[in-house]
């Protein structure tokens, strides 16, 4: 079923296609008749073009803005699915503990849940907090030396605890050594930026997780690869996935929770440090790679 917002891109679309080929057909007939009329003509051509390009920008505003509605409600809707779950979760555990006498081994069991799900809800809330933060062109960053390589290893370490993979799993390579993996920036933002590559490679993994990072030195610059064996992506969707609150419509990627915000904050960091983030697919089903590339720190600057 067609929801109201579809409806409604399809209605602008085809009424501005529609104006547009009777502002046409009215401007070549009126030429048509009136040609001796030099001067009228230049001007009725003139004042035609400034009609169409008015009519398209405004169809083309409205069907964004449309657009836009549509992936602001997604985004709701995620995140409020994302806090109540394990809000829910956690009530569900302690009325349960609080009316039920449990033997240590259960009530551990339970502590471990409602920890999990504690962490869950507090990276959620953090996800929505960085995103406005590091969205903000306004905002500075802290810059400090800062050994990206750490950061990489710290980040696939937590990534394997929190979701229980070996490391055949989740490897890491790194392809640069000594002072040569140091950048300028904020290390928070940083470790958020490489966080979420591997959390969203490991969501869109469809279970078979097999990641690959990497630290590489890239024509003087300093990169994190994520490699993965995942869904993978189509063509028209590798400049999207980095827009705010964007998902991929997919069959696997709609199952798979998130707020839709953890690329937009990988690509907002890199472009606070100077660099660039972007994405690398052979298609749908056939995996994909992000790569997060910074500027080298020079070797003889101080923080």
């Amino acid at each position: 079923m067609i929801s109201g917002r579809r409806r409604s891109v399809i209605f602008f679309t085809v009424l501005g296609i529609c104006l547009v080929a009777l502002a046409v057909t009215l401007n070549v007939s009126w030429v048509v008749l009136n040609w001796r009329r030099g001067v009228l003509a230049v001007l009725g051509v003139i004042f035609f073009l400034l009609l169409i390009a008015g009519m398209v920008l405004n169809t083309i505003f409205l069907v964004r803005e449309i657009r836009r509605n549509e992936q602001h409600d997604s985004f709701i809707n995620a995140v409020t699915h994302e806090l109540k779950t394990p809000v829910a979760s956690i009530r569900l555990y302690l009325q349960t503990l609080q009316t039920r006498d449990l033997d240590e081994g259960k009530r551990r069991e339970f502590y471990r849940i409602m920890l999990e799900d504690s962490d869950r809800l507090l990276q959620t809330i953090e996800q929505v907090l960085r995103a406005g933060s590091t969205g903000s062109r306004l905002r500075r960053i802290a810059r400090a030396r800062v050994d990206l390589g750490e950061i990489a290893r710290e980040c696939v370490e937590l990534a394997r605890t929190r979701f229980h993979l070996d490391p055949s799993a989740l490897a890491y390579e790194e392809r640069v050594g000594g002072p040569a993996r140091e950048v300028l920036g904020d290390p928070e933002e940083l470790k958020a930026a490489v966080w979420n590559l591997l959390d969203n490679a490991v969501k869109y993994s469809a279970g078979d997780v097999r990641i690959q990072v990497s630290l590489e030195d890239v024509d003087g610059r300093l990169a994190v690869r994520v490699r993965d064996r995942g869904v993978g992506i189509s063509p028209p969707e590798l400049k999207r996935i980095f827009r705010r609150f964007y998902r991929i419509p997919a069959s696997v990627a709609m199952r798979t929770k998130g707020s839709g915000l953890g690329l937009f904050i990988v690509r907002s960091v890199a472009r606070k440090h100077g660099g660039r983030a972007f994405a690398e697919s052979e298609g749908a089903g056939r995996g994909s790679t992000f790569t997060l590339l910074l500027p080298r720190a020079p070797l003889s600057a101080e923080a």
